[in-house]
């Protein structure tokens, strides 16, 4: 884990860290809890996890990615095909975050957990959220 080396990273080491992601070819969990991470610093992290072929789990727990993070995300899972842990707990995704989500869940068949706690989610992303992986069996959603 490199959550110690990472403890308030903030926007430029996010930055840092998708350059060493793009070049990862071992590191399957990366936990960046309470790191300070805003939308800029997510969209760099989802950037990397296009081409990252082996990261499994990722965790962005208690940051405040916003529904532009999430967007960021949401766009690199639709092509990422080993991340099977999303952990976004408490990130303000709001239900913005959550439809953008909600559609790379339709797409993404590789995930099979994600944590979206305390985001500031109303009926609509919760609905979006729910419908996109209706029928999976096994899928792992907490809200």
């Amino acid at each position: 884990k490199w959550r110690d080396a990472a403890d308030k990273i903030g926007e430029e080491g996010a930055a840092r860290i998708r350059g060493g992601l793009e070049r990862n070819e071992v590191l399957t969990t990366l936990d960046l809890n309470f790191c300070y991470i805003r939308a800029e610093c997510a969209a760099a992290i989802a950037e990397a996890l296009r081409g990252n072929g082996v990261l499994t789990n990722l965790d962005i727990e208690i940051n405040d990615i916003g529904p532009g993070g999430a967007e960021a995300i949401a766009e690199a899972l639709q092509g990422n095909e080993v991340l099977k842990s999303l952990n976004l707990w408490d990130n303000s995704i709001g239900d913005e975050g959550a439809k953008a989500l909600a559609s790379a869940l339709r797409v993404n068949e590789v995930l099979q957990s994600i944590n979206l706690e305390y985001n500031n989610l109303g009926d609509e992303g919760k609905g979006a959220i729910r419908d996109a992986v209706s029928g999976r069996v096994g899928f792992e959603l907490e809200m």
